[in-house]
């Protein structure tokens, strides 16, 4: 039998997370193989829509901000290295009623980081920018270094960069099994080769929990929907990044999120578990459904009037999401050599190029410096 080739690290999936681990375990020189089962990039899981929020008011709990504080770095050095556009500074705006945890939680991590920024009353936002009618009642966070990610633009920068300091990715490579080597290794079979590593990374988005049994039940998969639409043409420039802030805002219709046209036609918006569809990766439906397309045309028409014209595009993804709606970055129990970074729960992404750093650390040391309790495995038990 031929010997399997062997590396100081495989990552499993390449995409936001894989391909910022794949890079971060490269650049400390380091032999590294990164598996993707799809393309690099592609648009089967949660890694793509042509934009992704960033910003440092961080509402979902103070303890993010440090970490986004290190991913905003770290983008902005890999845009200096690539020559990638991957982060766009526009503002962000995080509103709701006063009393709502998405405005009171924005403010309070400000507040405690010191982070400049701004508290708006609703009609304050809507004169400031005119794409928003926001209730004129409602208090609304303004931070001017908000804006958005490109995912497929971050995947490529990642991935490339990796490639440059010697790493081995390869697309269409579906992971079927992993095992522990007698020598404390592991050992990774794909439906094309078998391969051994020191380490490895999981970091395969809604498909995790297929991967490790440590995640089954805590890493859950939940169908999502996206809309552009195109906002009507006298009121077009006032949806462009330079005069409309990305934004999170919770409404009684529920929490939704969204920016500026960039790219591609229409104005982009979401909502947070969409229609509460837990789903299996591997089997649900993919395409968008009118039901979809009402659910986020209802919140634009009532709060962005004039953006809510023709649709111009629809798209599923998938959210990942732990009981508590906190990252799970740790090393699996039974396996202190294996890595995981699973449950982003749809508020991942901007934080990709700092977990992928955090995920090198714990595939090589096992720790690292960040405090990392809030994302431990063991605070499920």
């Amino acid at each position: 039998m031929a010997t399997a080739q062997r590396y100081d690290a495989i990552v499993v999936g390449v995409g936001g997370m894989g391909s910022a681990s794949a890079f971060h375990l490269a650049d400390r020189g380091l032999d590294v193989l990164g598996l993707e089962r799809y393309d690099v990039p592609h648009a089967q899981g949660s890694s793509h829509g042509i934009t992704r929020i960033i910003r440092r008011a961080y509402y979902e709990h103070p303890s993010y901000v440090p970490l986004v504080e290190r991913a905003y770095d770290l983008w902005d050095d890999l845009a200096a290295e690539t020559g990638r556009e991957v982060i766009h500074r526009t503002g962000s705006i995080d509103a709701g009623p006063a009393d709502n945890a998405v405005f009171a939680g924005s403010k309070r991590s400000c507040e405690e980081h010191d982070i400049p920024h701004e508290v708006l009353t609703g009609a304050e936002v809507n004169e400031r920018f005119p794409g928003y009618d926001l209730p004129p009642e409602y208090r609304a966070v303004y931070q001017e270094d908000g804006g958005f990610v490109v995912p497929e633009q971050a995947i490529i920068g990642h991935a490339e960069a990796a490639q440059a300091r010697g790493a081995e990715i390869r697309a269409r490579e579906r992971v079927e099994d992993w095992a522990e080597t007698n020598d404390g290794g592991v050992r990774v079979r794909t439906d094309r080769g078998v391969y051994v590593a020191d380490a490895l990374v999981l970091a395969a988005g809604a498909w995790n929990h297929k991967l490790a049994d440590a995640l089954d039940g805590l890493a859950v998969p939940e169908r999502q929907a996206l809309a552009w639409f195109q906002p009507n043409g006298d009121a077009l420039d006032d949806y462009q990044p330079e005069s409309f802030p990305v934004w999170n805002l919770s409404v009684p219709e529920g929490r939704f999120y969204g920016f500026p046209v960039h790219d591609v036609p229409g104005f982009k918006l979401g909502k947070y578990h969409h229609r509460e569809q837990t789903v299996d990766p591997d089997d649900f439906e993919r395409e968008p459904s009118r039901a979809d397309e009402a659910v986020l045309r209802d919140v634009a028409e009532k709060y962005f009037p004039e953006a809510a014209g023709p649709t111009m595009g629809l798209s599923t993804c998938m959210f990942t999401n732990t009981p508590d709606e906190h990252f799970i970055l740790d090393t699996l129990p039974e396996h202190p050599q294996v890595a995981v970074g699973a449950g982003f729960s749809g508020h991942g992404f901007k934080f990709t190029s700092a977990i992928g750093e955090v995920l090198a650390d714990l595939a090589v040391d096992g720790e690292s410096d960040r405090d990392l309790d809030m994302f431990a495995l063991d605070r499920f038990d």
